[in-house]
């Protein structure tokens, strides 16, 4: 049908999910940039706006380098394809569909496999230590799987990481990487781009063999508490908002042609 018949509720939904299909391509060539990507395996999905029973996904065997706005396929929460080309790789579904469906606020589910997280994932003890700012920002959100348990080739595995993850936006799952939800894309991007970081320079501190200075336990929680408090928004905008827009910036500078 061609956009110009369409309601205008109908149209509105239309920019709506073309703007989500631009912006999770974006997700997909910035990770790449960023380093965040495993070849042509880890997924990063999205609930189709305006559905509840689909997400989309990049058919398997497409490298995030080449993922463009108009690849993706839907793919029904019962693991069908409903719109688009390719195959369902069954690991994406077995984990990302459950935690589609069973977590409101998680529009935007991003998995990796990204190097110093999961090189966080692989230690004994992989929690985020509380020994600066970035730190504490992004301990407080985090949720720690410790058990592996092989292969996602079962849904029920999603649905057990999504009892993991609970409330909080951020999944550290052992022996394994870490996944990230959001409402937005910009919001699950955003967790992804900053758990890395910490990850990294926890691991280079560590690796320097001298001891840590650990935040005093006061000084913790007042800066937690300061950050569950800072309702701030510079132009209406959160920060994972500008965040994500920067980046798109450098992506229309140097591959415009992820909005295709």
């Amino acid at each position: 049908m061609p956009l110009e018949s369409l309601a205008p509720q109908d149209l509105a939904l239309a920019d709506e999910r073309w703007q989500a299909r631009v912006d999770l391509a974006a997700a997909h060539r910035l990770a790449v940039m960023h380093g965040f990507h495993e070849g042509i395996f880890n997924h990063l999905t999205l609930r189709v706006p305006g559905a509840e029973d689909r997400y989309y996904q990049i058919p398997f065997g497409t490298h995030w380098s080449e993922v463009t706005a108009s690849c993706f396929m839907e793919v029904g929460y019962d693991g069908t394809r409903r719109a688009g080309e390719g195959e369902i790789e069954r690991s994406a579904y077995c984990i990302h569909a459950p935690m589609h469906k069973a977590l409101p606020t998680a529009a935007a589910v991003f998995h990796t496999h990204m190097p110093f997280t999961s090189a966080l994932s692989r230690l004994e003890d992989p929690r985020i230590l509380p020994i600066g700012q970035t730190e504490l920002g992004t301990m407080m959100n985090t949720a720690y799987d410790l058990t592996y348990t092989g292969l996602a080739f079962d849904p029920s595995e999603g649905e057990r990481l999504a009892g993991v993850i609970g409330d909080k936006t951020i999944l550290i799952m052992a022996n394994h990487g870490v996944a990230t939800v959001g409402r937005t894309v910009a919001e699950a991007y955003d967790r992804l781009y900053y758990i890395e970081r910490v990850a990294q320079v926890q691991l280079y501190a560590m690796w320097t063999g001298k001891p840590l200075r650990h935040l005093p336990q006061e000084v913790v929680d007042g800066t937690i508490a300061s950050f569950k408090a800072s309702g701030q928004k510079y132009g209406g905008k959160s920060n994972a908002e500008w965040h994500f827009a920067a980046l798109k910036r450098i992506l229309d500078r140097k591959e415009p042609d992820y909005k295709e």
